[in-house]
């Protein structure tokens, strides 16, 4: 990375290390769009704890007991229709609610807003004993109860209109990739597969082979051997992302990090060491040397059992409020076509077993034999067959397909113990031993919806199913299950990659 000792002499904010003059100015940075979102959040907090406010003195039964008189009741409708907003919006901002790094992705904000409201409870508490005030306990668990989650409500709105202004690229980050180009251009596709997360590239800075790019068709444009500040300068790019082995020279990496002080750019790492993350990653500090230790996955534990629990219990109760749906399409699939209403293939579960996947019938009932001529249009690059126009799906089917009513029926598997709600997807018996890295997927039951469900389904690679299932795998938690099965309604909604 050239440059990284390079001056901005003509910015009188600056001195020539980068290093803001004074400790006290505040750092303008080049990103300006989560200064109206964090504007807008605080908001949507003061209102959202307002209303739970509101909402605690209006309907529960005492909330205004041991306040009869006029000054004390004009007192404690202002502590708690005024005070107490404010103390959330100003707790929230205390444990980093209200951190630009945190907005539209990761459940960081949210881990937030749970801590908050630990915090006012005990605040609440403590003050409450202290004054020895007569207050009603149900009113303040009502409070804080309600104004926990209609903040994390509202925030979650927010993150939707956030996500839908990127769609349109606004409100995002520009950023410029440095690196070899082959490297480059694996970030590259990961995060513009992702419009949520913000990541716009608008370059590339390529540190070695620049010759070999000279004649390609890039979908950004690329530079080498200029100051890599003076080139974001040019692009207008508010972000350097130092892509993989890259990261690992670290001299440049830190004159690159000083060079940067001061210019309101952020800097980004994506190591090689990658579809690692969450609790398994710790960096931990030997003698100034920042040393990344990699545990090992946690299957197991209090977090796996109570996912066990909820497969049981989800499913069951699934299959009981869904029979008459079953019903209606067992009669529809038996209008439409002669055949059975299930169709039952082997697939391959934990630890390499195999047990028969239920799913409603959505073909013909040769479609089994009527594949082979028709693997010249497979348009899946993996184990799997998919087709979108495949003539072997009834009209029943079609729509069970698009609307993922079939998969349903895979609830029977869950109850059985076979599969799990989330998981990466069965695979097929029949294609053999699974060797290499997808065998890994066998380490955790198959689950009527995964990861590359909820991130593209069918549209995806092959590879990008097998990379989002491993990262599964790996990086399992509780949260990640009930983030799947939230997201898997709007996907479903949607019937995008659904065939």
């Amino acid at each position: 990375m050239t440059g990284a000792g390079a001056s901005r002499k003509g910015d009188p904010k600056l001195v020539t290390n980068g290093v803001t003059r004074s400790a006290w100015r505040r750092l303008a940075r080049v990103s300006r769009w989560h200064r109206a979102y964090r504007a807008a959040l605080v908001g949507v907090d003061f209102i959202a704890a307002f209303i739970a406010s509101v909402i605690a003195v209006n309907l529960t039964p005492h909330a205004n007991a041991g306040f009869d008189h006029g000054t004390e009741m004009v007192l404690y409708r202002y502590i708690v229709w005024l005070l107490l907003p404010l103390a959330w919006v100003a707790v929230l901002w205390a444990n980093g609610g209200y951190d630009r790094r945190y907005f539209g992705t990761g459940n960081d904000e949210f881990k937030r807003v749970v801590r908050a409201s630990m915090f006012m409870l005990a605040l609440v508490s403590f003050l409450a004993l202290t004054f020895k005030a007569d207050v009603s306990r149900a009113a303040v668990a009502v409070i804080l109860l309600s104004a926990a989650l209609l903040i994390a409500g509202s925030r979650y709105a927010a993150r939707l209109a956030l996500h839908k202004a990127r769609s349109f690229g606004r409100a995002v980050q520009r950023v410029m990739l440095i690196g070899s180009y082959p490297e480059t251009m694996d970030v590259y596709r990961t995060v513009r597969r992702n419009s949520a997360a913000g990541l716009v590239p608008v370059g590339i800075y390529v540190t070695e082979g620049a010759s070999s790019v000279r004649d390609l068709d890039t979908p950004v444009p690329v530079f080498a051997g200029t100051d890599v500040v003076t080139c974001a300068e040019q692009i207008k790019a508010d972000t350097l992302a130092v892509c993989g082995t890259a990261s690992t020279e670290k001299a440049d990496l830190r004159r690159l990090a000083w060079q940067l002080e001061g210019t309101g750019r952020d800097l980004i790492v994506a190591p090689q060491l990658t579809d690692i993350a969450g609790p398994r990653v710790h960096i931990r500090p030997v003698e100034g040397l920042p040393l990344l230790f990699v545990e090992e996955p946690k299957i197991s534990g209090i977090g796996w059992l109570i996912k066990n629990i909820l497969d049981s219990t989800c499913s069951v109760i699934g299959l009981i409020l869904l029979s008459p749906v079953f019903a209606a399409i067992a009669i529809a699939i038996k209008l439409d076509s002669p055949g059975p209403v299930f169709f039952r293939q082997a697939r391959v579960g934990r630890d390499g077993e195999t047990f028969r996947c239920w799913k409603f019938r959505t073909m013909y009932i040769d479609a089994e034999e009527r594949q082979a001529a028709l693997m010249m249009h497979n348009e899946s690059d993996g184990l799997l067959f998919k087709m979108k126009d495949d003539p072997r799906i009834t009209r029943v089917g079609r729509f069970l397909r698009r609307t993922s009513l079939d998969e349903f029926a895979q609830l029977i598997n869950v109850v059985r113990g076979e599969m799990s709600l989330v998981g990466p997807r069965p695979l097929p018996a029949e294609n053999g031993d699974f060797l290499g890295d997808v065998r890994r997927r066998l380490l955790v039951r198959p689950g009527i919806t995964g990861l590359w469900q909820v991130s593209g389904r069918s549209d995806l690679s092959w590879d990008d199913a097998v990379r989002l299932d491993l990262y599964y795998v790996d990086n399992w938690s509780l949260t990640t299950d009930l983030q799947i099965l939230f997201r898997t309604v709007a996907v479903v909604l949607r019937r995008k990659g659904a065939y």
